[in-house]
């Protein structure tokens, strides 16, 4: 496995799409923790960053909810054992139906006729649906986020009286 130092500068637009944990088996296969749902990411083939320069996926399975990964050039326990805590980071997936969290910070939430809601602070992870959190505290699932932002403005189509019930 490459061990140079190269380093990865803040600006660099990748983003951290995951962590090796430990080694697993004798063979240089490591455990990979992935931040997000996209398994392309450790498809055969693919290329990720980490501090210890480029790694290649050469193969990978998933077991329960992390993936085991053979990187090219680690093949033995030794090389896995010291790749135990690389951050690994990638350029961002293109998809014009995605949302992302960087993007919605800050943003102003409005409605369909124009009424202002807040501005997004966070994006808290709920099983059911990521929430946006406003800044007054206010919890609105992202579901009903109509398209993405646009001009600094997010729409949501919420049901009505979800505002209502949180104004009284």
């Amino acid at each position: 496995m490459p061990t140079s130092g190269a380093s990865r500068s803040e600006g660099d637009g990748l983003l951290e799409v995951g962590r090796i944990t430990k080694a697993h088996g004798l063979r240089g296969e490591v455990v990979v923790y992935l931040s997000s749902d996209r398994k392309e990411r450790v498809a055969a083939g693919s290329q990720l960053e980490s501090d210890r320069g480029p790694l290649t996926v050469v193969s990978s399975r998933k077991h329960q909810d992390r993936w085991i990964v053979h990187f090219k050039g680690c093949d033995s326990r030794e090389a896995a054992e010291q790749a135990r805590g690389t951050v690994l980071s990638a350029a961002p997936i293109s998809d014009p139906e995605g949302l992302w969290v960087h993007e919605l910070i800050g943003c102003m939430v409005q409605t369909p006729d124009g009424t202002q809601r807040g501005r997004i602070e966070s994006v808290m992870d709920n099983p059911a649906a990521d929430l946006l959190v406003l800044e007054s505290g206010v919890l609105i699932p992202v579901v009903f986020a109509v398209g993405g932002p646009v001009d600094g403005v997010l729409v949501v189509d919420t049901p009505d009286g979800l505002f209502e019930l949180l104004d009284s």
